[in-house]
């Protein structure tokens, strides 16, 4: 591992989480286990910048997320984006947990091609490796290319192994992702329909889901 002794490595996912799903989670635990992250932090946003508005309240988003991770160690709740009154930017999230963090522990932002394709729309996205390194989430079906914009910076930062990221910042790899066919938008329109949204989002967020009627008439 490409870490100096005593320095931790955190792996980021951001999202709307509406609802937390199998997805996000195997995504996760996957990306923990691969390269051995000491943690991993899913960090629900407010107001996402780039996405329509999520359907249900930060409270209750934060407290599906909560209960999809009880049990998982190496998975850990952040709810600095949710205590914003502002949009949610990565920017300001990443500069908000290097202040929290020792010089040399690794932030690792995990990002699905088609979020790292947009990064030149991003606020101030120039800077994010300045205080991350990006994981880049991809799936067999991504097959189109990097914009213009972003082919100098994979050239100046790719690292062929995630593993092997040096130091706390500044490198770009890519990692292979079991696919799975699950969506938020699937499974708000089930829900919607009077559907059975089971084995899609783990049963204690489907328990919620139901105990506070949300979704229902959504999709």
């Amino acid at each position: 591992m490409a870490k100096r002794s005593g320095a931790r490595r955190i792996g980021l996912l951001g999202g709307t989480f509406d609802p937390v799903h199998i997805g996000h989670l195997r995504s996760a635990v996957e990306v923990a286990e691969s390269l051995r992250l000491d943690e991993l932090r899913l960090i629900p946003s407010a107001r996402p910048p780039h996405r329509t508005a999520p359907q249900t309240s930060a409270v209750d988003r934060l407290a599906m997320v909560r209960l999809a991770v009880a049990g998982a160690d190496v998975l850990q709740v952040d709810d600095r984006e949710l205590l914003r009154d502002k949009p949610s930017y990565s920017i300001d999230t990443l500069e908000s947990l290097r202040a929290e963090l020792a010089a040399d522990d690794q932030l690792v932002l995990l990002l699905g091609w088609d979020a790292f394709c947009g990064l030149p729309s991003w606020q101030r996205w120039e800077e994010l490796l300045l205080h991350c390194h990006i994981l880049v989430l991809q799936r067999p079906d991504a097959d189109s290319e990097a914009p213009e914009a972003l082919r100098n910076l994979l050239a100046a930062r790719s690292v062929n192994d995630p593993s092997a990221f040096n130091g706390p910042n500044g490198q770009i790899a890519f990692i292979w992702q079991t696919p799975l066919a699950v969506s938020a938008t699937q499974i708000r329109s089930l829900l919607a329909r009077g559907k059975s949204a089971r084995f899609l989002v783990p049963d204690a967020v489907l328990a919620y889901i139901h105990a506070h009627g949300l979704y229902r008439g959504a999709n």
